[in-house]
């Protein structure tokens, strides 16, 4: 991605401040446009790791290093373990070429609301990671790690979408992007003798590990690193928020975009029973047979898994974490308010519209009847259905049974579980700010409106990357630039000081138990006082977690 000269200096329709004119203002940002230092090597920088030695390439005036590998492949006996070392290499690794994405199901194109979201080459030999960096120097710069989502099933850490670019140039930070395992080679559970669960979280620990360990050889500070991801990957934050390291921390700040914490996260025995659905999908018996099967074949089986364990009315998720008593005792939200994950800066928010990206665009759904949402909303509200779907009707002026649907999913699993973590972590005086992202989008005619996602492209600031995706069409690209100028520059600002305000930012508070303040990122951005105040009062905290 080149340089945009309408994204430099100020964006004169809106006034926000964009760059090194923006983040001058910033408390720790550059006083001016931050420059690539040159490492040894010129245009092939090199750095010297315990593993090896690894070259990379200067791309925009960015060093960069990609397919860097962070654990042993995990193939052979090593599939359905936890990750391993890497054994290292002699000489010098060519860390010019992103290594391949964790094994998933692919369709050209991609859906109609994000386009594709993971693409060839696939393989098992795929915990590697990418480092985006202004110079490999001594510089300490604070450091960013981005955990991709995708419902546990798809996405990669190589996408152009999650590109560190934009973060590492107008931040003056280092950047990591990551792969992990996917679906059932990351999420099944056997319970076996020796071998946890959750070897997603594994892999995303041991390259947690390798960034605190190494990243100062790429002009990273390891005592400044924010861990963040959106959807699947934000609720990997909270997970690993529980990990006690032995020496330094693993991170010092989180952002949460979109989590899903009112996922009921199963234990061990409703993990094995999901896991024998699958082995009986594929005709095995146990998992010795399961591993003597190459991985398409593995992840095939994730279509037939989608069909048997769906219920209507709930986002599907065939593949979950599992609280399997080592890697994750206690559920992901609770992690962040005691342990190691208390005192965290976090930054946390959803969008309006979640549930849209999976339903907006659903014939079947669209013929759902109020009857069918009313027998849904009692899984929620109980003997309070019928009020609850007439509230949700009157906030949605022509609402539809499917519209009112949607919302009540969007706030199970999204927006509710937010605020009540919001709640747990003002009445103990821990830090965190809330966001709600409302920029509807205009694309299907609208019927998307502030859908799962939508953010990510404002987020990291780059629309070009996201060329393919379905979901932004039709954006006014003034209102758009104008509000990415913003949002971009906050997570910049709570990255670098912890405080996502900045000068073209309205003040953005604490969320507080006395005015639960949440900043409307919207095109006029305002903070508001208690935005879900009817709906919190309506629900209660022990509400039935949403699961499928």
């Amino acid at each position: 991605m080149t340089d945009d000269p309408s994204r430099r200096g100020i964006l004169r329709n809106t006034g926000v401040l964009t760059g090194a004119a923006l983040l001058a203002g910033i408390p720790g940002g550059p006083a001016g446009t931050a420059h690539a230092a040159p490492s040894a090597g010129g245009s092939s920088p090199v750095v010297e790791l315990s593993s090896g030695r690894l070259r990379g390439a200067v791309e925009g005036g960015l060093t960069v290093f990609k397919g860097v590998p962070y654990a042993a492949p995990p193939v052979g006996p090593l599939r359905w373990r936890p990750a391993q070392p890497h054994p290292g290499w002699a000489g010098t690794r060519d860390a010019t070429a992103f290594g391949p994405s964790a094994p998933q199901l692919y369709r050209e194109g991609g859906d109609p609301v994000l386009g594709t979201h993971g693409a060839p080459p696939f393989s098992e030999d795929c915990l590697t990671l990418n480092v985006w960096t202004p110079g490999a120097d001594d510089a300490g710069r604070p450091v960013l790690v981005w955990i991709h989502g995708g419902g546990f099933v798809s996405g990669s850490g190589s996408l152009p979408q999650y590109s560190g670019e934009t973060f590492a140039r107008d931040g003056d930070m280092v950047v990591v992007t990551l792969n992990y395992r996917l679906g059932p080679l990351g999420y099944l559970y056997f319970g076996e003798e020796g071998a946890d669960g959750n070897f997603w979280f594994t892999d995303q620990l041991a390259a947690l590990r390798w960034v605190r360990d190494n990243i100062a050889a790429f002009g990273g500070d390891p005592d400044r690193i924010t861990l963040a991801g959106q959807s699947g990957g934000a609720l990997s934050v909270a997970a690993l928020a529980g990990a006690r390291p032995t020496g330094r921390p693993l991170f010092r700040r989180a952002i949460l975009q979109s989590p899903p914490l009112g996922l009921r996260i199963p234990d061990r025995a409703e993990s094995l029973r999901r896991s024998a659905t699958y082995l009986d999908i594929l005709g095995v018996g146990n998992v010795a047979e399961l591993r003597a099967l190459p991985w398409p074949q593995l992840v095939a089986a994730t279509v037939e898994m989608f069909r048997r364990t769906g219920r209507w009315g709930y986002w599907s998720t065939p593949f979950l974490p599992v609280l399997d008593g080592v890697t994750l005792t206690r559920d992901p939200a609770d992690l962040l308010l005691s342990g190691p994950g208390a005192d965290i800066d976090l930054l946390i928010g959803w969008t309006r519209e979640e549930a849209a990206f999976a339903f907006a665009l659903s014939e079947p759904y669209a013929a759902a009847t109020e009857e069918q949402v009313l027998a849904r909303a009692r899984d929620t509200f109980g003997a309070r259905a019928a009020e609850a779907y007439a509230a949700y009707a009157e906030a949605r002026p022509g609402a539809r049974p499917v519209d009112v649907l949607m919302d009540v999913i969007g706030d199970d699993l999204f927006r509710m579980p937010g605020i009540y973590l919001a709640e747990r972590r003002a009445a103990r005086g821990r830090p965190v700010r809330a966001y709600q992202f409302d920029l509807p989008t205009p694309a299907h005619g609208g019927r998307l409106g502030a859908a799962h996602c939508l953010e990510l492209p404002f987020v990291f600031h780059n629309f070009a990357a996201w060329a393919q995706a379905p979901f932004l069409a039709g954006l006014n690209p003034r209102i758009r630039d104008g509000l990415a100028d913003a949002v971009h520059a906050s997570w910049i600002s709570f990255v670098r000081t912890g405080d996502p305000n900045h000068g073209a930012m309205p003040d953005w508070p604490r969320y507080e138990r006395g005015s639960r303040t949440t900043m409307r990122l919207d095109s006029v951005t305002a903070a508001v006082d208690d935005l879900a105040g009817y709906w919190r009062r309506l629900r209660r905290p022990t509400a039935n977690r949403a699961g499928s």
